[in-house]
């Protein structure tokens, strides 16, 4: 990758951190993996200590619901997805919170109705954690996915640079999971048509639902706000920092 490029990460500022939910849970169990959870609030918690802006847009509502709920796959109406969420959506706040508080930094759940408390929050010295509203929202996970909800996110409160934390290590030519020969793209200077139909729409994991078509129009919409966009593996989230040290 272009070294000026990499060297311009060191200085962003404002930082919109999205985690799937294949991120957080064990693939076996469905289950948080509390262990990787201490390593990404620790690290979030540094960049905060480094003075940048840090907003977590996080997945996993319907993932710990489900689980609490004793659901043994995902489920696919509107409603039971809803019942998850908001059973979920407490449990991983309350962990989220637990974790945060032993690093001495005050996280504050936010829903997509209270756009204009970002800021406040924010000169709080609040770490915002996001998640779109889905136990009342009346269309089907109203903005699609989480990715896209970051983007959206990321041009409402003027990020300098939003990073997809998924299970894959960033845009293929094609699908490394059924095409061994599929190529990494280091850098993307522009969207084009041609790179937009190189997204797929599906997600390989049982939990999430981006896949990378999404990741693609996340990053159109981060772009269009003047916001850098990085995607990077979320299974080591200490990628985070690498990623921030260039």
């Amino acid at each position: 990758m272009n070294s000026s490029i990499r060297e311009i990460l060191k200085d962003k500022k404002r930082i919109v951190i999205k985690i799937g939910s294949s991120s957080l849970t064990h693939p076996e169990t469905g289950a948080l993996n509390l262990t990787k959870l201490e390593v990404l609030v620790r690290e979030i918690s540094d960049l905060h200590n480094m003075g940048k802006d840090v907003i977590v847009v996080s997945s996993g509502a319907i993932a710990v619901g489900r689980r609490a709920a004793g659901l043994g796959h995902r489920p696919s109406e509107t409603k039971a997805k809803q019942a998850c969420a908001a059973i979920g959506q407490a449990r991983l706040m309350m962990i989220y919170q637990k974790l945060f508080s032993e690093y001495n930094q005050l996280a504050a759940q936010i829903l997509m109705t209270k756009l204009n408390t970002f800021q406040e929050l924010l000169k709080l010295g609040a770490i915002p954690i996001v998640n779109e509203n889905d136990t009342v929202s009346t269309y089907e996970m109203q903005f699609g996915d989480n990715d896209t909800l970051s983007a959206i996110v990321a041009a409402l409160i003027d990020a300098d640079l939003l990073l997809l934390l998924s299970d894959i290590d960033g845009l293929f030519t094609d699908d490394p999971n059924s095409n061994p020969n599929a190529e990494l793209i280091h850098v993307v200077e522009k969207l084009d048509g041609h790179l937009l139909k190189m997204g797929k729409s599906t997600s390989t994991s049982d939990v999430g639902t981006g896949g990378m078509a999404s990741k693609l129009t996340a990053a159109k919409l981060a772009s269009a706000a003047g916001t850098d966009m990085v995607i990077a593996n979320g299974e080591d989230f200490r990628n985070i920092h690498r990623v921030i040290e260039g």
